[in-house]
C-alpha cells in the first residue's frame, strides 16, 4: 500500500478543499494518506485583517523530514504572483538537508493550485511546485487528459495537464466546483497509482 501526503498552504479554504478531493482520490487507489499543511507565517494581525482562514481541519506538519516517510506528496499552493506561496515556499526551502541526502529520490510528486482568475499564475506556480519536486529526485504526475473533464469551454473551470486547479475569484467568493474537485481526485489516484507501481 502506498503512503501518499498530501501538502498544502491555503489563505481562504480553496485548496483545503482540493486537498481533500485529492486524498480521496488517492483513497480510491489503495494508498495510505495523511493530508497536512504548512505553517502560517504571516503574523497573526495581518492574517485576520486579510480574513485568513483560521478554523483548519487539518494538522499542521511540524518537521520537514516527515517529508521522507512517504512514497508519494502532492503539493499545493495559491498562486502568488505567479509562482508559490511565501508560506509553503519558507517550508520547503528547509528541506536541504533531504535534498543533500537523496531522502526524496524516486519518490512520486504532484502539484496543484489556485488562482484568483483564469490566468492568474496557474501553470507558472504549478511548474514553481514542478521545479522543487524535481530538485528533490521525484518524479512527477500532472493531471493527463484522462481526465476529459479539462476540456471544453461550455464553464470557466480550472485543470491543466501540470496538475489540478481552481478558481477563487478576486474576493474569493468563488468555491472549487464539481469539475475541479473531479480533477483533483483524479490526480490523487493517478499519484497513488504510480506510486504502487513503483513501490508496491
Amino acid at each position: 500500500m502506498a503512503k501518499v501526503l498530501v501538502l498544502y498552504y491555503s489563505s481562504y479554504g480553496h485548496l483545503s478543499q482540493m486537498a481533500d478531493a485529492v486524498a480521496e482520490g488517492a483513497r480510491s487507489a489503495g494508498a495510505e494518506v495523511d493530508i497536512l499543511r504548512v505553517p502560517e507565517t504571516a503574523p497573526a494581525e495581518v492574517a485576520k485583517a486579510a480574513g485568513f482562514k483560521s478554523d483548519h481541519t487539518h494538522p499542521v506538519i511540524d518537521n520537514v523530514e516527515k517529508l521522507a516517510e512517504y512514497d508519494a506528496i502532492v503539493v499545493g499552493s495559491p498562486t502568488r504572483f505567479g509562482r508559490v506561496s511565501s508560506q509553503l515556499a519558507s517550508f520547503l526551502d528547509q528541506a536541504g538537508g533531504l535534498w543533500f541526502r537523496g531522502a526524496l529520490n524516486g519518490k512520486v510528486g504532484a502539484a496543484f493550485t489556485s488562482t484568483a482568475s483564469q490566468h492568474g499564475g496557474q501553470e507558472t506556480t504549478l511548474f514553481s511546485i514542478i521545479t522543487n519536486l524535481l530538485h528533490f529526485g521525484m518524479t512527477v504526475v500532472g493531471l493527463d487528459y484522462g481526465f476529459q473533464g479539462q476540456m471544453g469551454l461550455d464553464e470557466i473551470k480550472g485543470g491543466s495537464p501540470y496538475g489540478a486547479t481552481t478558481l477563487a475569484d478576486g474576493d474569493g467568493s468563488r468555491q472549487p466546483s464539481a469539475v475541479e474537485l473531479d480533477g483533483a481526485r483524479y490526480q490523487g489516484k493517478r499519484v497513488a497509482e504510480t506510486a504502487a507501481k513503483l513501490f508496491g
